[in-house]
């Protein structure tokens, strides 16, 4: 396939998709933007969950970040 309407055309849509809670829909304390919680909800759109949890974690409270020093 070479563009998402020959996508669209050979698979379908999911325009009619409603996500399904499973007993591996779990919240998560990954901070947003990080590659845990990216990897967290790729595994949850792969099961057919929804993509947020509303026990997700929302703030970035009591998390460190590295420093580098400026030049």
């Amino acid at each position: 396939m070479r563009n998402v309407f020959e996508t669209i055309l050979e698979n379908g849509h999911d325009e009619e998709f409603v996500p399904v809670e499973t007993d591996e829909f779990v919240s998560t304390d990954a901070p947003a933007g990080s590659r845990s919680k990216l990897d967290v909800m790729a595994a949850r759109v792969m099961r057919g969950e929804p993509l947020w949890h509303e026990d997700d974690r929302s703030d970035y409270s009591g998390l460190t970040g590295a420093v580098r020093p400026r030049r």
